[in-house]
């Protein structure tokens, strides 16, 4: 599902809200009615899991049962209830949108139709407890392995690096600005750089000793 990790504060309310995760889909679909239907009344909520995996690489050590990849992930637990008031589920869908392309929001088609907010549902996720896992070095070969010098010869092992490209924009059938705007321009070049960039020195990073 698309979403985003974001907070909300009522205009009326004291203190600032704790960071949540935002999610959006059919209001008709099964998941996203879930909230409103708890089995449970007496909980904050119905008790979710979120769960996200980005591959930076491949790593190819010399025997198989090394072989692994370079990875950030997270879980996060939490209690979803459904975004009912109306400025933040606009604040949420906002930032959901602004997630893919920075300032994207801004330079849609606004605001969006009354059809458009009700056939549109959003989850909040209240963080509960949440742990990450990052894997980002090269293959970590077994000291006996590393003194096969003969086998070395044999075996090749490293890691190929493995990064997100953005292609170039392809308009669509109905489109009718000539040139890709600027903001899409320098967001497209900037992430594809960094996320190069990243892969390939994770790949060069030396693997903790066993």
């Amino acid at each position: 599902m698309l979403g985003c990790t974001g907070s909300y504060t009522h205009p009326d309310a004291s203190e600032t809200s704790s960071p949540a995760i935002y999610l959006h889909g059919h209001s008709a679909s099964r998941f996203i009615k879930l909230p409103s239907n708890p089995l449970d009344d007496s909980l904050p909520g119905v008790p979710v899991c979120v769960a996200a995996t980005h591959i930076d690489g491949l790593v190819l050590a010399l025997t198989p049962f090394n072989h692994s990849c370079n990875y950030r992930s997270a879980i996060i637990h939490g209690w979803a209830v459904a975004v009912t008031d109306p400025d933040e589920k606009m604040h949420a869908l906002t930032l959901i949108t602004d997630s893919m392309v920075p300032s994207r929001w801004s330079h849609t088609r606004l605001p969006p139709t009354e059809a458009e907010m009700k056939s549109t549902g959003v989850i909040r996720v209240n963080i509960a407890s949440a742990s990450a896992k990052v894997r980002a070095y090269t293959a970590g070969d077994d000291a006996k392995d590393l003194a096969d010098t003969e086998m070395r010869r044999q075996v090749w092992a490293g890691v190929v690096p493995m990064n997100l490209v953005y292609g170039e924009p392809i308009p669509t059938p109905g489109n009718l600005v000539e040139e890709v705007p600027q903001y899409i321009k320098e967001w497209r070049e900037k992430e594809n750089q960094e996320n190069a960039k990243y892969s390939r020195e994770v790949a060069m990073r030396n693997a903790p000793k066993k």
